[in-house]
């Protein structure tokens, strides 16, 4: 971290400081030891009946402004997240044994940040974003496959254009929790609120 603070250990559950750099700071450990994807996170969602809906996705980036994620706006989680506008996302990293929790309002990124990451992809996934009609029935494998031929074909050459239902959100937290395990299951939990430009920290019983 670069506030000026000592680093926080493992039980020392005093204020990290600024949460999105300890988040990061977290991130950038789980990148060395965790064996596949340390930007996994369970992604919640609500539907209009209130049923909860959850899925693993991506987190692409993070910074003051929120943690990001980008996905198929037509797709289940893009319907319901366009509907209420609030998601919850964890990161869990086994091999550190912590956690981090957010709970915020939802918005959806620009266009030029949208472009920037889709056309950082491999062609081959940005192909599949237009293949795949995503959270909607699928007759058979080889419709799918069809599909990624025939979108193939249509941007053999060139750049492949975003489409419009593809994009990102960011999560601005409302509620933030940094979880430590600890003995005897007395883990070690901090928890963020925004309070105007600053944060009011506050532990709570594991």
């Amino acid at each position: 971290m670069d506030d000026g603070k000592p680093e926080a250990t493992p039980g020392d559950l005093r204020s990290w400081g600024e949460p999105f750099a300890t988040a990061k700071a977290w991130l950038a450990e789980a990148e060395k030891s965790e064996i596949n994807d340390p930007n996994a996170m369970a992604l919640a969602s609500v539907g209009e009946d209130g049923m909860p809906s959850l899925r693993m996705v991506l987190l692409k980036d993070v910074d003051e402004r929120g943690f990001v994620f980008y996905t198929n706006f037509e797709s289940r989680k893009g319907r319901q997240i366009l509907a209420t506008k609030k998601a919850a996302l964890l990161l869990h990293w086994k091999s550190l044994r912590r956690q981090i929790r957010v709970e915020g309002e939802v918005s959806v990124v620009s266009d030029s940040e949208a472009d920037d990451y889709y056309h950082s992809r491999p062609r081959g996934s940005q192909i599949g974003a237009w293949a795949s009609q995503q959270s909607r029935p699928l007759e058979s494998r080889f419709e799918l496959e069809k599909r990624v031929a025939l979108y193939t074909a249509k941007y053999a050459i060139g750049t492949v254009p975003r489409p419009a239902y593809w994009s990102g959100f960011r999560i601005r937290p409302t509620y933030f929790e940094f979880w430590e395990d600890r003995p005897f299951r007395l883990h070690d939990r901090l928890i963020y609120h925004p309070a105007g430009d600053q944060w009011r920290t506050e532990k709570f019983y594991p």
